[in-house]
């Protein structure tokens, strides 16, 4: 990568409770202020878009660092929910009783209550729970 062996020991060595992946552009930051000084870098306006720079790579980084918080699992979570609630109401809608003035036999309960959409969907549902 972009680390001398000699960087990564100090890297990997460094305690701290929090994400390291900020300490390269601490270290940046120290060098280009180190090099203002010694005069390797001219003016204070060049550190500054120098400096500009780094931060504007540094929270396009954190920005994309960001989208790693959300885990695969909850994603997955939210889709079969979406899922299943929408075959539910797609249930609803496709599984219409009998037209009445057919006159079907044994079809008087289905008229009032869908009873196995609703069982399809508690079972759905228990299963999310799990």
């Amino acid at each position: 990568g972009f680390m001398t062996r000699y960087e990564r020991k100090i890297f990997d060595d460094l305690k701290s409770p929090h994400l390291k992946y900020w300490v390269p552009f601490v270290w940046f930051g120290n060098l280009a202020s180190k090099a203002r000084k010694e005069g390797r870098i001219r003016d204070s306006v060049d550190l500054q878009t120098l400096m500009n720079e780094m931060n504007k790579y540094r929270s396009w980084c954190s920005l994309l660092f960001g989208y790693d918080w959300v885990g695969v699992p909850l994603v997955y979570t939210q889709v079969v929910t979406l899922a299943v609630y929408t075959f539910f109401f797609a249930c609803l809608i496709g599984r219409q009783f009998l037209d009445t003035d057919q006159g079907y036999q044994g079809h008087d309960l289905d008229l009032y209550i869908p009873i196995f959409t609703l069982l399809q969907f508690f079972f759905y549902a228990g299963w999310l729970k799990v």
